[in-house]
């Protein structure tokens, strides 16, 4: 029942899914680019057309009440990103713990424009030994666009390259040109 409330807003707001998610008990989505409020929604209603639970991080000023149980209800998680967490290691440990999971992250981490990409998905993906699926939502097509699963090679530059490729072509909410990614050496 779900899922068809899910598909019938999604296609009463216009919306269409192009693509599918692949048939794996784990993997990473990143959904880009994220310029708006709307980008949750339209992420919440695609996943639930495609009746499939993917957690995701959220910033925890969000799971305060009087909302707070329903974006854990959803599948969310609380981050304090005023506070230096491990946030890869701790994800990876999910992955590890749990025999089907699937987590959604930003990579810009905000709405605002930013000039670069944090890639601790990256790091998350290749540690865990699980994919990355990228998912595009654009506006311009009113389209979810879930691209093919990308396997971390270990390589940051070369796999970061294919995945920018991929967002180049989806126009966000509020359009801005997609960043390069900051390669960091923490991980």
């Amino acid at each position: 029942m779900f899922t068809r409330l899910c598909y019938w807003l999604l296609k009463i707001l216009g919306w269409q899914i192009e693509g599918g998610l692949p048939a794996l008990k784990k993997y990473i989505v990143i959904v880009a680019p994220h310029t708006s409020n709307w980008d949750f929604i339209i992420g919440v209603l695609a996943r639930g057309a495609l009746n499939t639970r993917i957690h995701f991080l959220g910033k925890h000023q969000l799971f305060i009440p009087p909302w707070g149980w329903f974006f854990r209800a959803i599948g969310g998680s609380p981050v304090d990103r005023r506070k230096n967490n491990n946030l890869v290691d701790s994800a990876v440990q999910l992955f590890e713990s749990k025999p089907d999971y699937k987590l959604a992250l930003a990579p810009e981490g905000t709405r605002s424009p930013v000039k670069r990409w944090k890639c601790g998905f990256y790091h998350i993906a290749n540690k865990a030994g699980v994919p990355i699926v990228p998912v595009g939502l654009d506006f311009s097509r009113r389209t979810v666009v879930i691209h093919t699963p990308l396997q971390p090679s270990g390589d940051i530059a070369q796999d970061m390259g294919e995945i920018l490729h991929f967002y180049r072509s989806i126009k966000g909410r509020h359009p801005k040109v997609i960043p390069d990614y900051a390669p960091d050496a923490k991980h």
